[in-house]
């Protein structure tokens, strides 16, 4: 059964792996290959996601999912983007509509 701590386990099992033996870890081993081969990954998975939703059973989307989420967080890691930060900016958009906070994004 997962709790809400689970995300906090994912994420300093993450952090610990960044800088492991790249043959002994699959974390360090993607790391290694810098941010770039990463967000690659999780393009994949969130491809793989998606068909998932559309054209596989509700068990390959929930495993299609845990993968995308946990490809995102290796990519923040590698970042140094704790999840603390994610997690605040979705607490700030809570309450807010999606098209009220979309239009009040700055333009590039």
């Amino acid at each position: 059964m997962s709790s809400p701590d689970t995300l906090a386990r994912l994420e300093a099992t993450i952090a610990q792996r960044l800088s492991a033996d790249p043959d002994s870890s699959y974390v360090a081993r993607l790391n290694a290959k810098g941010p770039g081969k990463i967000a690659q990954k999780l393009g994949e998975e969130a491809t793989e996601t998606v068909i998932a939703a559309l054209t596989e059973s509700r068990e390959a989307l929930v495993g299609e999912a845990a993968d995308l989420i946990f490809h995102l967080m290796v990519l923040l890691a590698a970042k140094d983007v704790p999840l603390a930060d994610v997690m605040a900016e979705l607490d700030r958009r809570e309450g807010t509509s999606g098209i009220a906070e979309k239009a009040a994004r700055p333009k590039d």
